[in-house]
């Protein structure tokens, strides 16, 4: 009687046939009553559940009949997983939520929810005292936190369901007034909703909802209110979007479970709670045993759960909507008082296959299929209405259809919007760039830093101003520079392996927790992607995250969070959300004595190829520091993620041409001369030597101080060069590679990193793009890693290659 494959009509009929052959109930239920015995989950809030979860599936039914005429562009659906509106009723409005692409049901649940809650407010009092409330409710018992889900819901009838539908089939079409992303991708995200958009990318967002747990905990701690007034030192002082008691919540899939990104955030946060941190984040597994084709083992998941050390388990039936809404309360309320994270495993089942182009039946027996259809959980909360006497069988199919037809005329109207249009159209929230504001933070940075709160500055360098320590070396100077930012950003907080207590592996950060406390200056465990993570939801979170990744290799174990989560976040939510942060790595070539490929890593084309990141490179301590209140200003300003990479070779060098020159050596600008000194963002430094008519040399890092050192034995024959220090690898300072270029007609690409995929490539593409006509040659690293000793002279750019260079380029 019943099909093998669930297509669209299939499950239509199905829901009908399975509810149709319901039978009334011979009693009724008061609507505030609990639906059946031992839940808490009342009748009205069962009712306004259900609604969420048919306008889930009919958007699926949707979204399969916009793909049949090639309107509708994504058709991961919900199917089977609609019990997650119960989680939605579970949690507050004002709780951040990282959805799992199947969570459609709590997406509209929580749409009717922060209207319900709005209309609330409005009847009750304004936000702050509702906040306050709030703050209050985290000692009431589970039964008392289910009633004030139940109220908050609040849920809209026909409204919720319209604007639910129109949010989401928005995306589907990538209609250009979708809420969040403006048609350049279907997410579920809205920041009026508190809901943060991920993309698909398996468990990428796991990460990111520790580090605003840990944010929204840390802030709470150190708010104005929270400090002591014997407190000297300067604290932590950003503002949380969210309430002082909020939640983060996060959903994922069962094959989830098992990426290494999952797996880095369970860590962090039994790391975190086994350490005594506070990490008040709930995870939502929904786990319907299916990732695309591939089967998880019956009862890995659970184990797998259950054995996260410092994170409490809870499990529900899925398709079970009372069941799901008690232990998504209980678990809530457990996050929410504790401040401990908890994981919800819920089982939940696939309908329709992965997605709209997906044959389920080549990889799944039919009665396989058949068993998760038996468990449709519109069915089972359709049989939970009608067994409490809350509506008849033919007033749940009556609700069914109404529910169907808004969907469907929704729709229609959505398929006349506006697409994006050009290519400045669709990157237009990509990387947004002010620099005459990003300027005009520096001289704000510099005031802060030079008024009443920049008393901490004497606290550096043995009780002296850094510049009046006299010249300073690159680590140095970027450690003053790191001092200095942390006195004007009071939300600035620097993190990550060794750099607190032990003051960075290279003494970069030393002195920096002593001056500024642990709550600005920690030690994190040993995870990139944690790092990572924690810097992209401190961001979120409000405040200024200077992570550091100790060596440039140990960025690729967690590149994703750069490319996937930081780089895509403004572009995804046009803006509504960012991440801002500076990333520090110390990385690149030519350390003596120590290295092989993974402490002299020279690779930087896994972050020059992902659009709308900075990467600075400065090469000189008088570069280091302005270069530093550029990025950090970027950050607050256009909300930035910047990689600082620092040439690890040069952070002790002192001179330049001889020994003891002192050459490689600056001094330390105060206050009130960083505006004159400000660089901004793709402009790059250039240094006469000589004529400075005959050649130009264009490098960085490494290659700055080579370069300058080649340029003085051939200005020693007559040749004078300029030496173009880019400084910035992205965006590359195409003008003044250009200008620079042209006035000597001849350019040497001195390129430190590898000759496939280096630097020196994108140098080269941007000559030829701005026309230029002149000879040019590049001198690269070989494409190898790095050997241990002195066998990495062999692979690495050298002095002698560049003079070499030089003369063969003047000589044709």
């Amino acid at each position: 009687m019943l099909c093998t494959v669930t297509t669209p009509q299939d499950l239509d009929e199905r829901f009908r046939e399975a509810v149709g052959g319901l039978a009334e109930s011979a009693g009724q239920q008061e609507p505030g009553a609990p639906v059946r015995e031992g839940t808490l989950l009342r009748g009205s809030a069962a009712l306004d559940l259900f609604d969420a979860q048919l306008t889930s599936r009919h958007l699926d039914l949707a979204g399969r009949w916009l793909r049949s005429f090639g309107e509708g562009f994504y058709t991961i659906g919900s199917s089977g997983h609609e019990g997650n509106a119960a989680v939605a009723a579970a949690v507050r409005a004002t709780d951040p939520a990282l959805l799992h692409y199947r969570s459609g049901a709590f997406y509209c649940a929580r749409v009717a929810q922060a209207r319900g809650a709005t209309a609330e407010q409005q009847a009750s009092g304004t936000t702050s005292e509702r906040h306050a409330r709030a703050g209050q409710a985290s000692a009431e018992d589970t039964a008392e936190q289910a009633r004030a889900a139940e109220q908050a819901a609040g849920l809209d009838g026909d409204d919720a369901v319209s604007a639910a539908a129109r949010d989401v089939l928005r995306g589907m079409v990538a209609s250009s007034q979708e809420p969040i992303a403006g048609g350049r991708h279907k997410v579920f995200g809205n920041a009026d909703l508190h809901v943060i958009p991920t993309t698909s990318t398996v468990a990428s967002h796991l990460p990111r909802a520790v580090g605003i747990a840990f944010a929204i905990e840390r802030l709470r701690r150190l708010s104005p209110a929270a400090r002591t007034p014997r407190s000297a030192r300067p604290q932590l002082d950003a503002r949380s979007p969210w309430p002082a008691d909020a939640i983060a919540v996060c959903s994922f899939g069962d094959a989830s479970v098992n990426h290494a990104s999952a797996a880095a955030a369970f860590n962090t946060a039994g790391w975190c709670d086994h350490a005594g941190l506070r990490l008040p984040v709930l995870f939502v597994c929904e786990d319907n045993g299916l990732g695309i084709s591939v089967r998880s083992p019956s009862g890995w998941v659970a184990a797998a759960l259950r054995a996260r050390p410092g994170i409490r388990y809870f499990a529900a039936d899925g398709c079970d909507v009372a069941a799901t809404f008690d232990a998504a309360t209980e678990a809530a309320a457990w996050v929410r008082r504790h401040r401990r994270p908890a994981i919800l495993h819920l089982t939940t089942v696939r309908l329709m296959g992965h997605a709209g182009a997906d044959a389920e039946t080549a990889y799944r027996a039919a009665g396989d299929i058949a068993d998760d259809v038996a468990r449709d959980p519109l069915v089972a909360t359709a049989r939970l209405l009608v067994a409490a006497g809350l509506a008849r069988p033919d007033e749940i199919v009556s609700r069914y259809d109404e529910v169907g037809w808004q969907v469907r005329k929704v729709a229609e109207e959505v398929l006349a919007e506006p697409k994006l249009e050009g290519p400045a159209d669709v990157a237009a929230p990509l990387a947004p760039r002010r620099p005459v504001r990003v300027a005009k933070a520096v001289t704000e940075a510099a005031t802060r830093a030079d008024g009443p709160s920049g008393a901490a500055r004497d606290a550096g360098f043995s009780g002296r101003l850094p510049e009046e320590a006299g010249p300073l070396t690159l680590a140095q100077t970027v450690n003053a520079a790191l001092a200095d930012g942390m006195v004007a950003n009071p939300g600035m907080a620097i993190f990550g392996e060794d750099v607190a207590v032990k003051g960075g592996v290279y003494g970069v950060t030393k002195g920096l927790r002593d001056r500024f406390g642990a709550s600005r200056v920690f030690d994190t465990l040993l995870d990139e992607t944690s790092i990572l993570g924690l810097g992209l939801g401190a961001g979120l979170s409000g405040m200024l995250p200077v992570p550091e990744i100790q060596y440039l290799a140990y960025l690729h174990n967690a590149e994703d969070q750069l490319r996937g989560e930081a780089a895509t976040m403004q572009f995804f939510s046009r803006g509504a959300y960012r991440n801002p942060m500076v990333v520090r790595v110390a990385g690149l070539a030519y350390q003596e004595g120590f290295g092989g490929h993974f402490h002299n890593d020279n690779s930087v084309a896994v972050l020059r190829d992902i659009p709308g990141i900075v990467v600075a490179v400065p090469a000189r301590p008088d570069d280091a520091a302005p270069m530093l209140r550029t990025c950090l200003a970027s950050a607050v300003v256009d909300g930035s993620v910047c990689v600082f990479l620092e040439p690890i070779a040069l952070y002790h060098t002192r001179d330049l041409y001889a020994e003891g020159d002192g050459e490689w050596l600056a001094p330390y600008l105060p206050p009130d001369a960083w505006s004159a000194a400000h660089v901004p963002i793709g402009r790059a430094r250039v240094y006469g030597v000589g004529s400075a008519e005959d050649l130009t040399i264009i490098t960085f890092g490494n290659g700055v101080r080579m370069s300058l050192r080649a340029a003085a034995r051939l200005a020693s024959d007559g040749v004078g060069s300029r030496v173009v220090d880019l400084r910035w690898l992205a965006p590359l300072p195409v003008a003044d590679i250009i200008r620079e270029s042209a006035a000597t007609g001849r350019v040497l690409i001195v390129d430190e990193t590898r000759r496939s995929g280096g630097v020196g490539e994108g140098v080269l593409a941007a000559l030829v793009d701005g026309g230029y006509v002149g000879a040019a040659r590049r001198i690269a690293s070989v494409d190898s890693f790095i050997p241990l000793g002195p066998a990495a002279r062999h692979v690495l750019v050298t002095e002698d290659a560049i003079t070499q260079g030089a003369r063969g380029l003047l000589a044709r």
